[in-house]
């Protein structure tokens, strides 16, 4: 698995969840909504702790740096 996420994105994902789970917390979110978000808030999080998503890979897309020093050298 090759990582494909810079840190902005990881960053942005990370946050994302939080809101969710602050949401969540708070009672703003319920039901069926609760549950959705609730499951993309686990797929943020697991994705910004590996650096890799899978949605990226069919599209070669990647915003980490590394990839690209790696393509000029």
């Amino acid at each position: 698995m090759k990582k494909n996420m810079g840190t902005l994105d990881r960053l942005i994902r990370t946050l994302l969840a939080l809101v969710i789970v602050i949401l969540f917390i708070t009672r703003v979110l319920s039901g069926v909504l609760a549950i959705v978000l609730g499951i993309i808030a686990i797929i943020f999080l697991v994705t910004s702790f590996f650096s890799f998503c899978p949605l990226y890979v069919p599209f070669k897309f990647s915003t980490s740096r590394k990839e690209e020093e790696s393509k000029k050298s």
